[in-house]
């Protein structure tokens, strides 16, 4: 794996950071680098991800790859900051690397670059999160079901610039006084993919829709199959999650299908339709005014 960006030379080693995106998941990358036989080697690699944590011993030799447990090491990032000032040579002499182990030992990396380290690892562990703000242009208030504490509201999304299209159905409840998604299935024609916490963590899966089938009627299935609750929770909001209304959901469920098929069937017909025609090229245009 390529060097991380941000470097912090610590004598015999080089610590290095880069905030890494995969679409699952998120998180810092902490890498320990040294010379080995004259060149730049990746030593250690410390992958502090929201939903699988873990790190390398050896990435370029052996590469054994341990996973952290959330629920005893805590916050991953921190968990590598301690290792870093504790058991660094150990690590290192795990990995292979004994006389680079030797070195560090007899060259300790200094207290004051790893407070540099960690206090720019929390940094951008902050500042470079990824999240998405779903802006519900094409949604009308008439296609918001409120079914207890959630609403859930279909929009059918038209993206040109991504060459594709397809209905979204948004999860909303109110956090801390706001308007937040919970969760978001965008059943596209190209790309289709789900996001657990939008505006949280981000856990976006795509679909592969040779194993789940047509993207709308699988989302509709979860819904009918009592998974709500549990993706909520998922997302990160386990205190609403905890009072979802399932009779009342399962009630409202023919009619949020219903309207669900009826926006698909409209916007497929579209074409057909002079005054959608003008309003698909509004949106087109809309769409490259915002990309200028």
């Amino acid at each position: 794996m390529d060097k991380g960006s941000v470097i912090f030379n610590a004598g015999a080693v080089d610590i290095t950071l880069e905030y890494r995106e995969l679409m699952p998941d998120q998180g810092l990358c902490v890498q320990v680098f040294g010379e080995v036989g004259g060149e730049d080697v990746e030593i250690l690699r410390f992958d502090c991800f929201d939903q699988m944590p873990h790190y390398h011993y050896g990435p370029a030799n052996n590469n054994i790859r341990l996973n952290m447990d959330k629920t005893t090491v805590g916050n991953p990032f921190g968990w590598t900051v301690n290792h870093l000032r504790t058991k660094l040579p150990e690590m290192i002499r795990r990995s292979g690397y004994d006389d680079l182990a030797d070195a560090v030992e007899a060259n300790p990396v200094s207290s004051e670059t790893l407070d540099a380290v960690e206090n720019k690892g929390r940094e951008m562990s902050v500042n470079m999160r990824r999240t998405v703000t779903h802006m519900f242009e094409r949604m009308l208030d008439d296609d918001v079901f409120t079914v207890g504490n959630l609403r859930i509201g279909l929009e059918y999304r038209i993206l040109p610039q991504a060459n594709t299209e397809g209905l979204a159905i948004h999860v909303l409840s109110d956090v801390a006084g706001q308007n937040v998604e919970l969760l978001a299935f965008d059943c596209f024609i190209n790309g289709p993919h789900y996001h657990y916490g939008p505006r949280n963590q981000d856990i976006r899966i795509y679909w592969d829709t040779t194993t789940s089938g047509e993207t709308l009627r699988w989302t509709l299935d979860q819904f009918y199959a009592g998974n709500m609750k549990k993706m909520i929770d998922r997302a990160g909001y386990p205190t609403i999650a905890n009072d979802v209304d399932e009779v009342l959901l399962q009630a409202t469920m023919p009619a949020i299908e219903k309207r669900a098929l009826e926006l698909v069937m409209e916007n497929q017909n579209r074409d057909n339709d002079p005054k959608a025609a003008l309003l698909k090229e509004i949106e087109t245009l809309r769409e490259r005014v915002a990309a200028l």
